[in-house]
């Protein structure tokens, strides 16, 4: 009235809503809502229920067992628990004098001679025959021992050789005559070798070593031997010139008199312009 209107009264409250007092609804819901992060907190404390849930520990650690148990051993610790169960039933049932493959070295330690392996001590050695390593170069020794005797067995005839042993009767008498080819001027030596007991059946038989390959001498490369063997004598060599030897079929021959039981063994050398021989 007069140029003035009165206020409306609202449709809906201005008053802010209170909130529900202690024990309501909401407040048991804030409550249900903290209560699993509580439990998770007990069960990382090492609560009873977080382990038997199979929950980790509170050093991070996934149990798997019940309360009082302790952890399970992991696959490294079955392994060792195993070898030296094994150790130790070897140790009570192997006699490791009748191993062929079993060795002490001079340091101490013991070696398999079939594996080439070294170990510290017995039980050790032990464990490694049990372990799959040993075991299959035992099953490839005993194939090829198979298959050899079954070659030896399928050739008709065939001996095994066996390594003569004899009883040396000392050196030969030997003759060395030095000599020069009036033709060419062609040095040239002459060994005469009398074998009056060798075995009979046997021939002797030469071969040259260089300097560097025999270990009696100090190395000179300026000389080289001539090595001279029969049964029962002890095999001889000749310190001849490192030249190079003349190989036509009338500069270089040997000859064995059966009759006389003499080696005869001729050699020129290319080298017209050699220094004097060795004596």
């Amino acid at each position: 009235v007069g140029g003035f209107s009165l206020p409306l009264p609202c449709p809906c409250p201005l008053r802010a809503e209170q909130p529900p007092p202690r024990g309501t609804a909401g407040t048991e819901g804030r409550q249900d809502r903290t209560g699993p992060k509580k439990e998770r907190l007990r069960s990382l404390l090492g609560g009873k229920q977080g382990r038997e849930d199979g929950v980790p520990d509170a050093d991070g650690a996934d149990r798997g067992g019940k309360t009082g148990s302790g952890r399970m051993s992991s696959e490294s610790q079955q392994n060792q628990d195993r070898r030296e169960r094994l150790r130790k039933l070897a140790l009570e049932t192997v006699d490791l004098n009748k191993d062929p493959y079993f060795m002490r070295n001079h340091l101490g330690t013991y070696e398999c001679k079939l594996c080439l392996t070294i170990h510290s001590n017995e039980g050790n050695y032990l464990a490694h025959t049990q372990g799959k390593r040993h075991q299959t170069n035992i099953a490839r020794r005993s194939a090829r021992d198979a298959y050899e005797a079954q070659q030896a067995s399928a050739v008709p005839g065939h001996v095994a050789k066996q390594q003569r042993k004899t009883v040396k009767i000392g050196r030969p008498g030997y003759r060395v005559t030095k000599q020069r080819d009036p033709s060419n001027g062609q040095r040239s030596l002459l060994f005469l070798i009398d074998y009056p007991e060798i075995d009979e059946g046997l021939q002797p038989r030469h071969r040259f070593m260089s300097a560097y390959e025999q270990k009696i001498e100090p190395v000179d490369r300026k000389y080289q031997y001539i090595l001279v063997a029969a049964e029962p004598y002890e095999t001889i060599a000749f310190k001849v010139p490192n030249r190079e030897i003349d190989t036509a079929a009338d500069k270089f021959f040997t000859n064995w008199d059966r009759d006389n039981l003499t080696f005869t063994l001729q050699l020129h050398f290319k080298d017209k312009k050699m220094g004097d021989m060795p004596p």
